[in-house]
């Protein structure tokens, strides 16, 4: 499913108003076979959205400091989600700018996942927000058209980083840069879950 979310549309409504965003880069993260997945250890209370069934929104707080969303993929009892790495801003573009003042132009407004999140207003109260149903705040809609994806290592993580589940729209300006090195904790460009010192905020 990883790839074929690359060119869906995520709109978020708030009392703010939308933001909606088309997909550019994802990340694939699979179950207890997965090293690199926070569903490894098998189910908890804050992993059970990733063993639910799919459609549905998984957000967890990296480093205690910046919130990441995923997307889960897996039949309901199978861990397996795409964390949402990058995106570009297709409506609510002033909303988007005041969420993210450090952004220096609007290609950045969603690249690196806190940064996404961080746009489009999702934080943890939405955790398992049905992004299927007609009523939801967040809504999912695949793309119409296939773009040119390439594939390569995973960001940020320091186990299973070879597999080359990290898919991409090469075009697109808000794709986030290679770094082979594993990330600094608190970059909020990281995903880990490990709690340190508050650091910069994106």
């Amino acid at each position: 499913m990883a790839p074929e979310l690359l060119g869906a549309t995520l709109r978020v409504d708030s009392g703010d108003g939308t933001v909606a965003v088309r997909l550019t880069e994802v990340e694939a993260y699979e179950g207890p076979a997965d090293a690199a997945s926070h569903a490894f250890r098998g189910p908890t209370r804050r992993t059970a959205v990733m063993f639910g069934p799919p459609g549905h929104l998984y957000v967890y707080l990296s480093y205690g400091m910046h919130w990441c969303a995923n997307i889960v993929c897996q039949p309901a009892g199978t861990a397996g989600a795409v964390l949402l790495r990058a995106a570009d801003v297709v409506d609510g573009v002033e909303l988007a700018r005041r969420r993210r003042p450090s952004a220096r132009t609007d290609d950045e407004l969603g690249r690196g996942p806190a940064r996404l999140t961080k746009a489009l207003g999702i934080a943890g109260d939405d955790d398992g927000m049905d992004l299927l149903e007609a009523a939801s705040r967040i809504g999912l809609t695949l793309g119409t058209a296939t773009p040119e994806v390439r594939t390569g290592p995973r960001v940020g993580v320091s186990k299973a980083a070879e597999l080359p589940w990290r898919f991409w729209v090469p075009s697109a300006p808000s794709v986030s840069s290679f770094r082979p090195s594993p990330l600094r904790r608190g970059d909020p460009d990281d995903h880990g879950i490990a709690p340190v010192p508050p650091g910069r905020i994106p």
